[in-house]
């Protein structure tokens, strides 16, 4: 535990498109000294090789920060993130203290895109009347949207066409918060409870508590000051 402000490490990881940057508003809510975020392999704009990495960069990237840190870190993935968290988890617990998903939850190994066309390097985020038909836009101001259309970065469809096969239940057993946003918990632990695929592996958690903050998928823009105290709750537990 970081010894200046009582809290473990934090790291940070956004989902689909998302750099470090999406955090911004969050992080000033948390302790310089201990929050972390990262951008994922891919990701980078300034990676002129980025439409060719794996999950299995994003993995490496992931564990090459926790090996930086002086105890187990807190995880904090958001959305699409869960891939290479999730495959943390299974390699490594003994690295996470805990994790946090933030309107995403563990995933459960399959491709997320098995359908992308062969000859698709990378996948643009759609436009916003699409997107919002997979995941709520509540809360986002149009300077909000304007931003994120900006600095969004294509998913290299390499990540996205990815398989895992799971090796280590223990990553069951890792302490775990589910931040609840466009879905309330109950209906979470209830799709979960009735075997939705998406919702499966939740159910598998033996160590997971709930946390409601209504609002849409990107709870990093629209209430940044309530998430980060939720973080802070969720990472201060013992």
């Amino acid at each position: 535990m970081n010894t200046i402000t009582g809290t473990p490490p934090l790291v940070l990881l956004a989902g689909h498109w998302l750099g470090a940057w999406a955090w911004d508003e969050v992080l000033a809510h948390l302790p310089s000294h201990s929050a972390h975020a990262l951008t994922l392999p891919g990701l980078d704009p300034g990676d002129a090789d980025r439409a060719e990495r794996t999950l299995d960069d994003q993995v490496a990237a992931i564990v090459d920060m926790l090996t930086t840190l002086d105890a187990p870190a807190v995880l904090v993935a958001h959305s699409g993130a869960n891939a290479p968290v999730s495959v943390v988890l299974d390699r490594h617990p003994e690295r996470v203290r805990r994790v946090v998903w933030v309107d995403s939850g563990p995933w459960d190994g399959r491709a997320f895109a098995p359908d992308l066309p062969a000859e698709a390097r990378d996948l643009l985020l759609p436009a916003f009347d699409a997107l919002a038909q997979q995941a709520s836009l509540e809360g986002l101001t149009p300077d909000l949207l304007e931003r994120f259309r900006e600095r969004a970065v294509a998913e290299p469809a390499s990540v996205l066409r990815q398989s895992v096969a799971w090796g280590n239940e223990a990553r069951h057993h890792v302490p775990t918060t589910l931040v609840c946003c466009s879905l309330p918990s109950a209906h979470v632990h209830e799709l979960a409870g009735a075997g939705h695929p998406m919702f499966a592996e939740v159910a598998r958690l033996t160590r997971a508590e709930s946390v409601d903050l209504p609002t849409g998928h990107w709870p990093m823009w629209s209430r940044p000051r309530d998430l980060a105290r939720v973080i802070l709750a969720a990472a201060r537990q013992d």
